[in-house]
């Protein structure tokens, strides 16, 4: 659910100054801008060349997929003769500072790339456009990468409603030491002890034994690193795999019930083999953010890392072909993904003409071509499912072909209007369980009974 890698984090806006981080609508050959479109563009032009000064301002997070899009709307410019402007924000104040400004009459925004779970929030709350009338006669819906379409667009769930159009697609998955996985030394020791070929782990079983094989603490060399921290959503993000994989809930998205679903059997067992895989990360395994993930990796200590696609263009940068990357383990043939990435929203709290202005951005970025343009960026990820299934894109990168299977598996966390409540308190049950505090049984007993009462005080539980 948490679109956002980056907005998970707390306390990581030093690598949000190199890295493209990190939970989107695509677009096909048919969501070509329409005449309507080409008529607004040429509108623009002429508005421009007679001295009206045309702006869109755009509010996003401070990392490498805001300098991308900064990059397109320069051409848009070229094309249009009006100025887009993005508006970087640090990760640690982003959400607060467009909330905040949510609360003027009129928002220095008009569009938000904003995190998934916001849309309950901005849709309920009349900050957000309805898109709904607007989206599919910019794009051809049917063209949208359905899980993005549904988590990062829609609200609410199943019902074709739509706040937010795609902007930044992203999953989590893993990065792995190939040149650890591909030396003949390791391979015949691995070999020889686990009765079984050294290779990308495709089940948790798998992932266990290759983490239980690395850990060498005298050398301070490590099996893996998970997604554990406390600030803002990292822990459930890394605790959703295993949660879904093994059998759990976060509940029931009709009725809003917990009970026996974010409590049964098998989301027990995932938290305990989360817990127990904490033994071959590094000493601070049991809170590691996206940042601290991503440094345990590439300073060259850890065999497997969890963390957004997005960040992966950060390790192909400081580590080359030492690093390759692979798709979520799967439990009993079931395999699931976090979901990442942002929507593009329009502020309902600016002039019809600036929505308009907005709109006329949104249907360009939509584009076939222009989506072919952002996936050339840092970490520019669409939502359009023939270039995710495309041999160019899948061969671009090393990291493209897992990104494109993972966005087949994705889901994502509630995004009602009480999501940093329920967020709150998932952070604070999954960390007792993985402190010790708690048994992972306690934790989310704990955790199911305080969800409830949250979904019944907002209203939502039937």
């Amino acid at each position: 659910m948490l679109a956002n890698p980056w907005l998970r984090f707390s306390g990581t806006a030093a690598f949000a100054l190199c890295l493209c981080a990190a939970a989107s609508c695509k677009n096909s050959g048919k969501s070509e801008a329409t005449a309507a479109d080409s008529a607004s563009l040429a509108s623009s032009v002429s508005a421009a060349k007679s001295g009206a000064a045309q702006s869109v301002t755009i509010w996003w997070a401070q990392w490498a997929p805001a300098d991308g899009l900064q990059e397109l709307a320069q051409e848009y410019e070229k094309e249009s003769g009006v100025v887009v402007k993005v508006h970087q924000i640090p990760w640690s104040n982003f959400q607060d500072q467009v909330f905040l400004n949510f609360g003027n009459k009129t928002t220095a925004f008009d569009i938000v790339v904003g995190d998934s779970q916001w849309l309950g929030r901005g849709a309920t709350g009349k900050l957000y456009l309805d898109l709904t009338d607007w989206l599919p006669k910019v794009v051809d819906i049917s063209s949208i990468q359905p899980q993005a379409l549904h988590f990062l667009c829609e609200y609410p769930a199943g019902s074709s409603r739509y706040f937010a159009a795609p902007g930044e697609t992203d999953a989590v998955g893993f990065a792995y030491r190939k040149d650890w996985f591909e030396d003949p030394t390791e391979q015949a020791a691995f070999k020889a002890k686990y009765k079984r070929d050294l290779a990308v782990p495709g089940t948790w079983e798998e992932f266990k034994d290759i983490a239980e094989y690395f850990t060498q603490a005298g050398s301070k060399r490590y099996g893996a690193a998970l997604l554990t921290g406390r600030g803002y959503d990292a822990l459930a993000m890394g605790f959703q795999p295993f949660l879904w994989e093994f059998g759990g809930q976060w509940g029931d998205p009709a009725s809003f019930r917990t009970q026996g679903l974010l409590n049964n059997a098998g989301a027990v067992e995932g938290l305990s083999l989360m817990k127990q895989l904490l033994k071959y990360a590094p000493n601070d395994g049991p809170n590691m953010d996206y940042g601290k993930t991503l440094e345990a990796f590439t300073s060259g200590s850890t065999a497997m890392a969890m963390n957004y696609f997005a960040f992966y263009p950060t390790i192909v940068k400081a580590m080359g072909n030492k690093a390759g990357f692979f798709v979520m383990p799967a439990h009993d043939g079931k395999r699931f993904s976090s979901l990442g990435g942002q929507g593009m929203s329009i502020s309902a709290k600016v002039s019809p003409e600036q929505q308009k202005l907005a709109k006329d951005f949104m249907a360009w970025f939509l584009k076939r071509d222009t989506q072919e343009k952002w996936t050339k960026k840092e970490a520019g990820f669409t939502a359009n499912s023939e270039i995710l299934k495309s041999a160019a894109f899948k061969e671009a990168t090393p990291y493209n072909a897992p990104f494109s299977q993972s966005m087949g598996f994705i889901q994502d966390f509630w995004n009602v209007p009480v999501y940093n409540e329920l967020l709150a308190v998932a952070e604070q049950r999954l960390g007792e369980a993985l402190d010790g505090v708690k048994t992972p049984k306690q934790a989310l007993d704990a955790m199911s009974i305080e969800h409830d009462r949250i979904f019944k005080e907002a209203g939502l539980a039937k």
